[in-house]
């Protein structure tokens, strides 16, 4: 494994071999199935992400690909078909990694349909619905969809709230969201250091110290996001959110 990562990331292995999320034990967030979307490209590419993952210190991957209606249409069938490819692909490497799915949902028209004529969606744990939006433009119908999810017995996880500009300037619209409406937050890991923008960090640690996280996710579409992760254990915000009670582990 040591060498793996030598190979992949250079001078950088030594960091990333360093890094254990073992407390979290569960990674709810992921796009690690392959040929799905624009995470891993291939079974070859998912198998050294679920090494990585392995080394970072993971025992479970829940892992949730895209669903879009006009980009990634993928179905609950064709995900846990490319579920039970990966599994055998890992059981035959030898790997030690639990592997299960869900789906993140774009909220759109399409998962207003399924919400409304009750298809089945994908959900993780205790019919954890994750979802995301636009990171530009707030859903008109956000309210009413959080309802709807709750109506049908789901419990909405937004998906990287720190990463929306829409509630950027606006922390307490976002916490009514989970402290009024019951809706559950999953911030990345990589949001901790800034990976994405100085005002996601900053709503990340804003959300850490409100004690509004709920879970916390990689994310993770490819190494790049991996690699990144070494930097976050030696965050400080990252000790705080691992204090709170964090669902990962129940997973």
């Amino acid at each position: 494994m040591i060498n793996f990562l030598k190979n992949l990331f250079g001078g950088e292995a030594a960091a990333i071999e360093g890094a254990n999320f073992g407390q979290l034990s569960v990674d709810m967030h992921s796009h690690i199935l392959p040929g799905l979307d624009d995470g891993s490209e291939s079974m070859e590419q998912s198998l050294e992400l679920v090494r990585a993952m392995q080394e970072l210190g993971y025992r479970k991957l829940i892992m949730t690909p895209h669903i879009m209606s006009d980009f990634y249409k993928n179905t609950p069938e064709g995900i846990r078909e490319r579920l039970e490819q990966l599994r055998q692909a890992v059981k035959d490497a030898g790997i030690a990694m639990e592997l299960d799915c869900a789906a993140e949902h774009y909220l759109d028209e399409g998962l207003m349909r399924k919400l409304n004529e009750k298809e089945e969606i994908l959900t993780f744990g205790k019919n954890y619905l994750l979802f995301e939006t636009s990171f530009l433009n707030e859903p008109l119908h956000l309210k009413d969809a959080v309802f709807k999810m709750r109506s049908n017995g789901y419990q909405p996880v937004l998906a990287h709230p720190e990463r929306y500009t829409y509630f950027y300037r606006k922390f307490d619209e976002l916490a009514a969201y989970r402290e009024e409406l019951g809706v559950l937050f999953q911030v990345n890991l990589n949001s901790l250091v800034g990976y994405y923008s100085s005002g996601a960090k900053q709503v990340a640690e804003e959300l850490v110290d409100a004690k509004m996280v709920d879970f916390l996710g990689s994310d993770a579409h490819g190494m790049k996001h991996l690699n990144s992760l070494h930097k976050v254990t030696g965050c400080k915000y990252l000790q705080k959110a691992l204090a709170l009670p964090l669902r990962n582990s129940q997973l």
